[in-house]
């Protein structure tokens, strides 16, 4: 053993919280991906710019990729999508016309309010399989570690 020290190459990603966040977080996204996918034909992008734009209101792209984790051709690409489904509409920034201003049209807020339902049953079903303690648990045990992720 070199400098006493014991080394143990070896690692479980099964065990590994990093991985198994990331294998739990994976299938909870494909499985809600698929009832919005499957009702509405919307990509990832495309929901997350829905929604953010639905909770927010008037946004650019830049702040939808900051809110949402999405590169900037993501964000791009599902700003395009939503405004050919005519659910979304671009407005020149007055102050500065490089900027251009994204909001739902009432056809993309009306789906928008359709998708909250579906997101929420999704929740609701999603929390009943782990009963009030794990809930509670998750909900603290998330808030702990999203506190972790900012202060870094």
């Amino acid at each position: 053993m070199e400098n006493d020290i014991e080394v143990n190459p070896s690692l479980l990603l099964e065990t590994f919280i990093p991985y198994r966040l990331n294998k739990v977080a994976e299938t909870v996204s494909q499985r809600f991906g698929r009832l919005y996918r499957d009702q509405y034909g919307l990509t990832r992008p495309e929901w997350r710019t829905l929604a953010t734009l639905g909770q927010f209101g008037t946004m650019t792209a830049t702040a939808i990729g900051a809110h949402s984790s999405m590169h900037k051709t993501k964000v791009s690409r599902a700003v395009l999508a939503l405004e050919m489904r005519r659910w979304l509409l671009r407005k020149r920034d007055g102050a500065d016309r490089r900027v251009e201003n994204l909001a739902l049209t009432a056809a993309g807020r009306r789906a928008y309010i359709e998708l909250v339902k579906v997101a929420h049953d999704f929740e609701a079903e999603l929390l009943a399989k782990l009963g009030p303690s794990n809930e509670a648990a998750l909900k603290v045990g998330l808030a702990a570690l999203e506190g972790y992720c900012a202060a870094l």
